[in-house]
């Protein structure tokens, strides 16, 4: 489930470094933690929607090690983007 325009703007405008940053690990981190906050909706809906789980669980693992590559090499950005994202540490 890809994410609408208008939210995907909206996240990119909150946590880019500079214009037309799309690339940088924090804004990573935000458009797949929307994606997998999308998809865990989906499937409290559909539970039996097997085919969505494989790529729920990769979406995660995907920012799982974005998120380890960021508190490895910038610990306040980590830690502030872990806020923002009210994500647990």
């Amino acid at each position: 489930m890809p994410l609408l325009k208008e939210k995907k703007q909206q996240i990119l405008e909150r946590f880019q470094r500079k214009l037309k940053d799309t690339g940088s690990s924090p804004v990573q981190i935000a458009l797949l933690t929307e994606r997998i906050q999308s998809l865990s909706s989906h499937l409290k809906t559909h539970r039996k929607d097997r085919a969505t789980q494989p790529a729920l669980l990769k979406l995660v693992g995907q920012r799982s090690r974005l998120l380890g590559y960021l508190r490895k090499h910038s610990q306040e950005e980590y830690a502030k983007l872990i806020e923002q994202l009210q994500l647990r540490k």
